[in-house]
């Protein structure tokens, strides 16, 4: 749909819902056809495939990218060519010789990285800003895209007792009513999808009674959405009581899901929450199955995992896109870091499908000490020894971080904040704390909120990296 965002805003609620709808069928007819019953059944069956299976389906899928990739891509032929001017001689059918592709080049022309025997008028186009805010274009074939639809429905549905003909509400990035709107509704039904999108640029503590009942109402089963999202609405029913919303499971994506808001949603809701990941250049993604495990997609990417640059257990992802080779992203960084574990174990859930212990966030959300350590997590800081509503840890410098933080009812003038400094001690000892009450933590691109935000400039974070390697070098500290 062509409607652009400024013309869509002048529009009455009616006239947006129409809009929406029509959006709704042509997000529909793309997404899901005749053929996607047998898709998901066929992404089932690859749940329990062997270690056998996996490896010669993944082989033959990365080598159809990369030849693919150094055929008929512009950007990687390109760049191939001029390796081989230059006189090198690496093989191009193996992986580990293709150098790691940043976003940058990706932003810079993307439209490069589209296979020149794809006609792009006749592809689906996606348009994200990301998590920074930088803009990114994407392209996919249908059958890329249904392919995609079809794992999605498979994994991201399917295990939690639901499906995309059940209501289901979401909470995303979009601006679903215009930001200086007041009153409800905040938000637009869907019916082709059966989805009530719901603005997360409007949930403050006086406006979620509303939110709960359009819940209600629309007689919502299952709600996608961000954990801090679903945070706010969860303390704000534990302090007024049963809201008496019965949904199937609440599903949550964009953010890490940080343990003591998992205890809150659950307390709150009373139903599962399930932890997703997943980006728009589908690359990688994973699903947490019911017992607890966050399982990756094999069909999504190859998976690399680095820290300074050698394979490790935990560190960056890099990851080669298996399901779009019309547009492949070979070694790309994702930006993100994940943990995994030493050795794979069957999960109870008897599915086979790799196991990732933890998605830690991007690299620029963590606090970097002046001896080189990361730290990627503070959540038990802010569950045990600080009682507010949000808090948010920012470091300043290499030197200095700051904790913003919203008192929440109980809060204790000195007294809380005299144990959340101690606390910070014990976790980032040696480094200036700065507290910060602010009436609340404004969220960044796309309404994502980001617990740590790390403001070192590159040549900060490449000292800190490099002190961190050099300490490695010379064995344990004593």
């Amino acid at each position: 749909m062509s409607l652009s965002l400024s013309v869509y805003h002048m529009l009455p609620h009616v006239g947006r819902t129409m809009a929406v709808n029509l959006q709704g069928w042509m997000f529909r007819r793309g997404r899901y056809g005749p053929e996607t019953e047998r898709l998901v059944a066929e992404a089932v069956e690859r749940e329990t495939w062997s270690e056998g299976q996996w490896k010669k389906w993944k082989e033959e899928r990365l080598a159809r990218v990369l030849h693919r990739a150094a055929t008929r891509v512009p950007f990687y032929r390109e760049q191939w060519a001029k390796r081989r001017a230059a006189g090198d001689r690496a093989s191009w059918e193996y992986l580990e010789n293709w150098p790691v592709l940043e976003k940058q080049p990706l932003r810079h022309d993307s439209r490069a990285f589209v296979a020149d025997d794809c006609n792009i008028g006749k592809m689906v186009a996606e348009h994200t800003s990301g998590s920074t805010g930088s803009y990114l274009r994407l392209w996919r074939s249908e059958e890329t895209v249904r392919m995609w639809y079809s794992i999605f429905e498979a994994r991201a549905r399917k295990w939690y007792g639901v499906s995309r003909d059940d209501r289901w509400a979401i909470m995303g990035g979009r601006l679903v009513a215009p930001a200086a709107q007041t009153k409800p509704p905040f938000w637009v039904f869907n019916r082709p999808l059966k989805q009530l999108y719901m603005s997360s640029f409007h949930l403050s503590p006086e406006l979620i009674p509303h939110y709960v009942q359009a819940w209600k109402d629309y007689r919502i089963e299952y709600v996608i959405s961000y954990p801090s999202n679903l945070e706010t609405i969860g303390r704000w029913i534990l302090q007024n009581g049963d809201s008496g919303l019965k949904f199937k499971a609440l599903i949550v994506n964009a953010e890490p899901l940080e343990a003591y808001q998992r205890e809150i949603i659950e307390k709150a809701f009373q139903c599962p929450v399930r932890e997703t990941y997943g980006m728009s250049e589908i690359v990688a993604a994973a699903s947490e199955c019911e017992a607890g495990t966050l399982h990756m997609w094999p069909e999504a990417g190859w998976m690399e995992v680095l820290e300074n640059g050698q394979p490790a257990q935990s560190g960056e992802l890099i990851c080669t896109g298996l399901l779009n080779a019309d547009m492949p992203l070979v070694r790309y960084r994702v930006g993100d870091r994940a943990t995994f574990p030493k050795h794979e174990r069957q999960c109870s859930c008897g599915r086979t499908l790799p196991a990732v212990l933890s998605i830690d966030g991007r690299n620029d959300d963590a606090i970097w000490l002046p001896n080189g350590r990361r730290i990627g997590r503070l959540d038990a800081i802010f569950k045990r020894y600080l009682p507010v509503d949000e808090a948010q840890v920012i470091q300043d410098s290499p030197q200095q971080v700051t904790l913003k933080y919203v008192p929440g009812p109980q809060f204790r003038a000195g007294v809380d904040e005299a144990a959340v400094y101690k606390r910070m001690l014990e976790f980032i000892g040696g480094m200036k704390i700065v507290l910060e009450k602010v009436p609340s933590i404004p969220r960044g691109a796309n309404s994502k909120f980001r617990a740590i935000v790390c403001k070192l400039t590159p040549e900060e974070l490449r000292a800190v990296k490099e002190r961190a390697g050099s300490m490695s070098l010379a064995g344990p500290m004593k």
